[in-house]
């Protein structure tokens, strides 16, 4: 039987106003302990500040062997090397989004607190599907609230890994690593948090073991 899995997935925060800060910070947060992906969520900025941040960010991920993932924007994302793209229900199709990225590529897909719509995501050619959000946030208007069993059932049934995502902290990732999440996607809980953010990356992979000692 394989042995469980589950690493962090951080998400940056929507805007980066500092960004030599904000990379300086990541670097600790990466040297702190396991994460397996970044995703730059940027809102409302244009494809230049897009750019920029991809040109900083990247090398600091790439060099720690963290896949570069940005959101929403396959066309960026490929015309700036990211590793992948993760795109939400009312964004480019996953189709679309395949073509453009290319087969090598990894394409994350939203499936809010929908079985059916992860079930379209991994028969699409997804590489990972997102559920959530679990817990409240303040980061995006989330519109669904996941329930943990949602990831115990996918986790029985599907190969296709799954991400867990809405308000997980240090105090609840545990519970979400039991319960089946092969990835925790986490922002405010991580850059946050009240002893920054390597801190927070120490102590949430703590608590991801303490969660996969319970799943075994």
């Amino acid at each position: 039987m394989a042995v469980p899995l589950c690493r962090l997935y951080l998400i940056t925060p929507p805007r980066l106003d500092d960004l030599a800060g904000f990379g300086r910070a990541l670097a600790h947060a990466l040297d702190a302990g396991d994460v397996a992906a970044l995703q730059i969520r940027l809102k409302d900025v244009s494809d230049d500040i897009v750019r920029a941040c991809v040109d900083a960010l990247a090398p600091i991920a790439a060099s720690r062997e963290v896949a570069v993932i940005l959101n929403d924007r396959p066309d960026l994302a490929a015309a700036t090397g990211c590793d992948g793209v993760h795109i939400g229900q009312d964004d480019v199709p996953l189709a679309e989004a395949r073509r453009i990225m290319g087969p090598d590529a990894m394409i994350g897909v939203t499936c809010h607190d929908s079985l059916h719509l992860a079930m379209e995501a991994a028969e699409g050619g997804a590489d990972y599907v997102a559920f959530g959000a679990f817990f409240p946030t303040t980061t995006k208007d989330a519109s669904t609230r996941a329930d943990p069993a949602l990831l115990t059932g996918w986790q029985h049934d599907m190969v296709v890994p799954c991400v867990a995502i809405g308000g997980i902290t240090v105090q609840t990732a545990a519970g979400l690593a039991t319960a089946g999440a092969d990835f925790l996607a986490v922002s405010a809980g991580v850059w946050a948090h009240g002893d920054g953010p390597a801190a927070a990356v120490k102590a949430l992979n703590a608590e991801i073991a303490k969660g996969l000692a319970e799943r075994a």
